[in-house]
């Protein structure tokens, strides 16, 4: 059994920046699709980024329209984390972000958007962006 631990949400301006950690624990997940949604109140999960690994050697990382350029997913397989740096945080960023791991390795793009593609979930952690 896998499970997911978020760190590094809170409080930040508008036009700051945070940096998100999940840490997984339980077994090795070198080789799983990682990503991170959020979901602001009243709304529904929204992709964020998705972190897949292409034949153990090279990875694909994927972005949702509304982050691309300000957000970066990155990993650390030594450590079974995974990274979600935020940056030019804007009002509508408010949201509890999830972190999520596939069994599957090298999710396509169309794939990895999709939340029912995920085995495992995060508890969540608040991010909240004043203007």
């Amino acid at each position: 059994q896998v499970q997911l631990a978020e760190s590094g949400g809170g409080l930040v301006q508008a036009g700051g920046s945070l940096r998100l950690s999940c840490a997984a624990s339980g077994r090795t997940f070198s080789t799983y699709s990682a990503g991170w949604f959020r979901q602001a109140p009243g709304k529904e999960r929204e992709f964020v980024a998705a972190h897949a690994w292409s034949a153990g050697v090279t990875y694909y990382a994927y972005y949702g329209d509304s982050v691309k350029g300000r957000f970066t997913i990155a990993r650390d397989a030594a450590k079974n984390t995974v990274y979600l740096e935020m940056n030019i945080l804007k009002s509508e960023d408010t949201a509890v972000y999830y972190c999520a791991l596939s069994r599957a390795s090298g999710l396509r793009s169309d794939l990895a958007r999709n939340s029912d593609n995920y085995d495992y979930w995060g508890q969540g952690t608040q991010v909240t962006v004043s203007s």
